[in-house]
């Protein structure tokens, strides 16, 4: 029987690794632009509270990252998120709920929705451009411009 050479070696690697990493930098990100946003002058009262309260998450932010100004099919939303069309659709409906997006009927497809903002979606599109800004200056301070810089490059070139 071969030993893994996993099993050679501490635990603690499971803790450490990039992805790890990554994935903990995101939500961290996510959770800092959730924040901001429920604090934006321009973002709704009803919004701030859901977001205050912590009933809109990071999964939310999904939608807003991922749908274009003009809209996008539900299925092309769950492709760029990387989630199944079921669970984009389960958060299109509490956006759409929220008064965040309405559905249409796609006219190049009438099995097809697509996904557009509501006037008070854009101005949470608005709310979540200004907090991206306002958490990337954040991370720049954090880090440092330099690191900042290296770390944008080396993800681009890892993403791509």
């Amino acid at each position: 029987m071969t030993k893994s050479p996993v099993s050679d070696r501490s635990d603690s690697w499971r803790h450490q690794h990039l992805g790890r990493r990554l994935g903990e930098a995101l939500r961290r990100f996510d959770n800092r632009v959730l924040v901001l946003m429920a604090h934006d002058d321009e973002v709704p009262l009803a919004l701030a509270n859901l977001a205050t309260r912590q009933k809109v998450g990071a999964a939310h932010i999904h939608i807003t990252r991922h749908l274009d100004l003009g809209g996008t099919r539900l299925t092309e939303l769950a492709a760029r998120a990387n989630m199944s069309k079921q669970a984009m659709a389960d958060l299109v409906a509490q956006c759409e709920a929220w008064g965040l997006v309405r559905k249409e009927a796609d006219t190049r497809d009438g099995r097809a929705k697509i996904i557009r903002y509501t006037a008070l979606g854009l101005a949470w599109h608005g709310a979540f451009g200004r907090a991206i800004a306002q958490a990337e200056e954040e991370f720049k301070e954090a880090v440092g411009e330099q690191v900042a810089a290296v770390i944008a490059i080396g993800l681009d070139v890892y993403a791509s």
